[in-house]
């Protein structure tokens, strides 16, 4: 029998997180001196965490040098996106801003250390705004959204915008940013969602 058919064994801790509906997924590694293995997604288990069933279309990979700051993103309505994001390689700080009004965690942030070495991922409900900074010597970023990419929907809010206070880790150095990402609105001037 395989780990996946035990009972006794849970191959995912769900964990929630100050923002509703947002979850850190922890999946069980096993791990010899070969390397290891661990089931990175399974629709069943994961629309069981989530209490509803989640499709995917579109998955993307990004890699980034230490410093570069990426966000924070969203996209709006009809084109809104979940994403379940994880680091295959290197170190990140994962950050997402709430911008939905109906939520009773609306303008709140909440931020994750995201590692190929924790095998840590993140679910980031439709209505969130999404970014990364990366901690380590680089890192391979990959992520599944549930819309695909439409640009003429896109949209980005200042990354240090006083008025969320994100606490992004110290690094030595000023975080490399897009000139859209540096120049992008505060919150208060951003669309939001009901």
């Amino acid at each position: 029998m395989t780990a996946a058919n035990r009972p006794d064994e849970t191959l995912m801790k769900i964990l929630k997180t100050a923002i509703e509906g947002m979850l850190i997924l922890e999946p069980k590694v096993f791990g010899d001196a070969r390397g290891f293995f661990m089931e990175s997604y399974n629709a069943r288990a994961f629309d069981e965490a989530l209490g509803s069933e989640v499709r995917f279309v579109q998955d993307n990979h990004s890699r980034s040098a230490h410093g570069v700051l990426r966000g924070l993103h969203y996209q709006l309505p009809p084109h809104a996106q979940g994403k379940l994001v994880r680091v295959t390689q290197g170190e990140v700080f994962d950050v997402a801003v709430d911008l939905r009004r109906s939520s009773p965690t609306f303008g709140r942030w909440a931020g994750i250390s995201l590692s190929g070495s924790n095998h840590r991922m993140v679910w980031l409900p439709p209505g969130l705004a999404h970014g990364f900074l990366v901690t380590g010597d680089g890192a391979d970023f990959l992520y599944k959204t549930t819309d695909y990419y439409a640009p003429q929907t896109e949209r980005c809010i200042r990354w240090d915008d006083p008025a969320l206070g994100i606490e992004w880790p110290t690094i030595g150095q000023a975080p490399v940013l897009t000139a859209r990402d540096a120049s992008a609105p505060f919150f208060a001037e951003s669309p939001h969602f009901d």
